[in-house]
């Protein structure tokens, strides 16, 4: 799904909301075929559990329908390279070359767009713990001077993401370092190897209904939902 399909979407959405007919029941996707090696994952809580952080409106057009986009695609490519459905995401997405050359793009866009949003529904969490475990904020405070030093750098990288894409928390070269990448790309198409701890979509979709344009409110209102708990389990297999 491109940017210019993606804002047709939010202004639909939109409309519907406006006119009070917009149902959102927490099975509203279309499920995946049984046989399709791709599903989409359920978001394990309902739409509205984020609020008021983030919008059950969004949160139901960005699941339902962006991820579920992503996830039809991967099925469709899937039929024409079958080494896709019993390869690790993670794999392919640092090395497609079993992939043919003129496949390889669309499909680290949507294989990644899978991955990157099946790993940001468990990233958050309605509840959850305020602030990072003892190993996590002793790595973070090892790399920034403090948790909240952290957050203004991961912040920034947000924030500063020109037009479309995610800010990460990675463990590279065995150090926490923040970085950003564009579109669908993931921490595992890196060259020299980062894996992800932290994770947050700055894509308009995730935000534009609640925050419009303001990108640093979203940003800044996400770390009440933040799964620490996930993070911490995240960073214990990237320091392994």
């Amino acid at each position: 799904m491109n940017r210019r399909e993606s804002l047709k979407l939010i202004g639909a959405s939109a409309a519907l909301a406006a006119t009070g007919r917009l149902i959102m029941p927490t099975a509203a996707f279309a499920q995946a075929p049984a046989d399709a090696p791709f599903k989409l994952p359920p978001l394990g809580y309902p739409y509205e559990a984020l609020e008021p952080h983030i919008d059950a409106q969004t949160m139901m057009v960005h699941h339902d329908k962006h991820h579920a986009a992503y996830v039809a695609k991967c099925n469709e490519f899937a039929k024409e390279v079958p080494a896709l459905a019993t390869t690790p995401i993670e794999k392919t997405l640092g090395d497609p070359a079993f992939v043919p050359v003129q496949l390889q793009q669309q499909v680290k866009n949507n294989l990644g767009g899978h991955w990157n949003h099946s790993f940001f529904w468990e990233l958050m969490k309605p509840g959850g713990a305020k602030e990072p475990g003892s190993a996590l904020k002793s790595a973070i405070e090892g790399s920034w001077k403090d948790v909240n030093d952290f957050k203004e750098r991961f912040n920034a990288a947000g924030e500063g993401r020109f037009g479309s894409g995610w800010a990460w928390l990675v463990v590279k070269d065995g150090k926490l370092t923040v970085i950003n990448t564009p579109y669908q790309d993931s921490p595992h198409m890196d060259p020299n190897g980062a894996m992800p701890v932290i994770g947050i979509d700055v894509w308009e979709h995730a935000y534009y209904l609640k925050h419009q344009y303001q990108r640093g409110n979203y940003v800044d209102a996400w770390w009440n939902v933040v799964n620490w708990n996930k993070a911490a389990e995240s960073f214990r297999k990237a320091a392994a």
